[in-house]
This record gives C-alpha cells, structure tokens and sequence, in this order.
C-alpha cells in the first residue's frame, strides 16, 4: 500500500502539470455509456497511456481516456472506459483511477456498466440504480498491507452506495418518465458469460443483474470515504429458460440507445449536488 501512495502522487502530479482544477465528482463510463463524455466542457484529455501507471482498456466500445472539465455545472474527471479482471489486470490496477481521482478531489463517484437482467420484471434497455452488490469475482483490491492514509483496515459496506442518491436517481426517472429499479448487482470475472445453471444460482443468492465490473471500483472507493452511485443498463436479458446466443455488437447497441436516459440521471444528480454545494441566502 505504502507503493500504492507513491504511484497515486505520481498519476496525480503528471494530471496537474496539465490541469489545476479540482474535481468534485468522478465518473466511470462502461460499455457503450462514452456518450456522456461528449457533454463536458473539457478542460483536459489524457489518453490512459499517458498517464503513470494507468493500465490500458481494451474492450470493445471502451475508448480509453480521462476526460477533466465541467458537467453540468460541476468540475468532473472521467473514465471514458474502463479496466477489467478479464483483461489480465490484478483489482489494485482496475480500481487504481478511483484512486487518482480521490486525491484530485473528488468525494463522489458515479460508476456505469451495462449488465445482464436476470429479474424478470426487467426489460433491454431497463435502467437500474444498484442499491447493494454481491462479489463473486474471486478477489478485492483492498487485499494486502493497509496504508491508512488512502482508508481504514476494514472499510464498513452495510451501505455502500449512497441512499439519498439512489433515491434522487429513481425520482429523476420518475419525472422523466422512463423505466428504472432498484437492484442487487453481482460481479463475476468473466469473459465467458453464464451458464444456465449459473444465472439460476446468480437470482437464487438474490442477484437482480449480473456484470464484469464495477464492485471492485466501488469498494475502493468506499475505503476512500467517497459517496457512490452506481447505475446499470440491462443490455440482454438472462433467463434460463429462454436463453439465446449472446451478440456483442446488439449489446453495445442497446447500451447506446439507453444512454440518454442514463445521461439525465447523471445530469439530475450533478445539478442537485451543484445546488446543495451553494451558500444559502440568509
């Protein structure tokens, strides 16, 4: 952990001879979910490359750059894409970016993915604010020597994605008038996605969606003391019964066409937090 506080300040040093603002908010932006990006007033732009020990994205539909600027009225940092387990990372070099944007400033992480529904009250396209998740890959980035400078030995997770978030997302979808639960999320390393059997274990331990990622970036930032909302598209649906050959071009495309819904819940959020951070007038 003591090497992990060093490459932090090295990442960090290397954004700020670039960029001398601060960040409130970071947001990770999974599968098909980089439209969002184009939004912000960017400031500043690093390809993962550049950046001292940020590892490579190569998924499909995951661009690989740190966005810096402002969104909706509120200085953010970025991921354009994201690391995984299945790429050949270990957890410290996946969640390593919530890491950087912690000591840039940031106290709030917003984390995308697009996921498997496996509740059947779920459809394509279906948003789901994530109200708690189950690990199941095998692992966690907190393992290891604890520097209690980055967090605590054993970081509490009896709520690790903020309330008060979870319920301004569903009430912005409300209003907007589009679909979105309240879900459990469980992570598993992948690549192959689940068998029959696996998705009837995954619903019967109480798993509303099924991805690759996310749990790893939300623990971490949870040991960091950061607030999170965690939000999922169902891009194909996972029901034993009825389970068809996966297509990843179809699943990047549904991602894309349940982006704008996604993007307003994140614009909602931003605006509120924004409008609590100004001084009232006495």
């Amino acid at each position: 952990m003591r090497e992990l506080a060093f490459q932090i300040r090295e990442a960090t040093d290397a954004i700020r001879r670039v960029w001398q603002n601060h960040p409130t908010v970071g947001i990770i932006l999974g599968t098909g979910l980089g439209g969002l990006a184009a939004q912000i007033q960017t400031e500043a732009t690093f390809d993962y490359e550049s950046i001292p020990h940020f590892p490579r994205s190569t998924s499909v539909g995951h661009t690989g750059q740190l966005v810096c600027g402002v969104l909706e009225g509120t200085t953010v940092v970025a991921m354009e894409g994201r690391f995984h387990a299945y790429e050949g990372y270990s957890y410290r070099q996946i969640t390593f970016p919530v890491r950087v944007m912690k000591a840039l400033g940031a106290e709030l992480l917003i984390v995308s993915n697009a996921c498997g529904g496996m509740n059947p009250h779920y459809g394509l396209g279906d948003i789901v604010v994530i109200d708690d998740h189950i690990n199941l890959m095998g692992g966690n980035p907190l393992i290891g020597i604890n520097d209690d400078s980055l967090g605590p030995r054993f970081p509490d997770m009896s709520a690790p994605y903020d309330r008060v978030l979870i319920q301004r997302a569903l009430e912005i979808a409300r209003r907007e008038n589009f679909v979105a639960h309240r879900g459990v999320y469980v992570a598993v390393t992948g690549p192959n996605l689940e068998t029959r059997a696996e998705y009837r274990f995954l619903r019967s331990i109480g798993a509303d969606v099924v991805g690759m990622s996310t749990v790893p970036e939300v623990i971490v930032a949870v040991h960091a003391g950061m607030r999170v909302l965690g939000l999922s598209i169902v891009t194909d649906l996972c029901f034993p019964d009825a389970l068809e050959p996966v297509n990843i071009e179809k699943i990047i495309a549904t991602a894309n066409a349940a982006e704008p819904n996604l993007r307003k819940i994140v614009l909602g959020v931003l605006a509120r937090e924004r409008d609590d951070a100004r001084p009232s007038r006495v």
